[in-house]
């Protein structure tokens, strides 16, 4: 199972659609794979943004399998599939199911203890996660719209991460580098990118918040090269 690419897979059930429905189900551009990934209600929709930001994330593929199995009290099989299949950089793999804590009744319990039990078998992980904190699902659903890598522009980017090598205030970092219309949307990608980071758990993101460069880029980076943007930047 280990060298099976289920991040490739197609889904193995479709999204239903009726009159007076109650979840959101849709398609989702993951700028990770640069593919469509599906959802079924905004709760999904939240973390599918999460881990489309998260650098160690690679791929994430939505209903990737189905389990299915029986009791030994039981004569009906049980069947469950997981919500995500996410493939991380170091190539191990996370099993998703997405649930909110209040919705979480015995007999989805008992699936998800089995799912869990699964995946330990063939060396995955295996998490059950509820409503994301409403600030970060904001402020990601903001970012997102900042994903796609044409947003990138340089050498506006280098300017951008010299100038915040120092932290400092969002806004007073982008007027920094030249008008705040051409330099917001490169600051959003950075920080969606993790290339630049602020604390988007705390606060929804304003002109005052606290922005700085990530340690490891700024290490990747090197002197030479921040000091060749802050260059352009002045």
């Amino acid at each position: 199972m280990w060298p099976t690419r289920f991040e490739a897979a197609g889904q193995v059930r479709g999204f239903p659609s009726y009159r007076g429905q109650r979840n959101f189900p849709g398609w989702y551009w993951a700028a990770t794979g640069g593919d469509l990934v599906g959802y079924e209600s905004w709760v999904e929709l939240g973390h599918l943004m999460r881990l489309d930001a998260d650098p160690d994330v690679v791929a994430v593929a939505s209903q990737p399998f189905r389990l299915s199995w029986r009791y030994s009290d039981r004569t009906r099989r049980t069947r469950h599939t997981p919500d995500y299949f996410v493939r991380r950089r170091d190539g191990t793999a996370v099993v998703l199911d997405v649930r909110p804590d209040d919705r979480i009744e015995p007999d989805d319990a008992k699936k998800f203890a089995a799912t869990a039990a699964a995946c330990a078998r063939v060396g995955w992980g295996f998490e059950r996660v509820g409503m994301l904190d409403p600030v970060l699902a904001a402020n990601l659903r903001w970012l997102s719209g900042y994903r796609h890598p044409r947003v990138r522009r340089e050498p506006v980017a280098d300017a951008l991460q010299a100038v915040f090598v120092e932290p400092q205030g969002l806004l007073a970092g982008a007027r920094e580098v030249g008008d705040p219309i051409a330099t917001l949307p490169v600051l959003f990608h950075l920080l969606w990118r993790r290339v630049l980071a602020a604390d988007l758990g705390g606060e929804l993101l304003a002109g005052a918040t606290r922005v700085h460069l990530v340690p490891a880029v700024a290490k990747e980076v090197g002197g030479d090269a921040i000091a060749s943007a802050a260059a352009v930047a002045g």
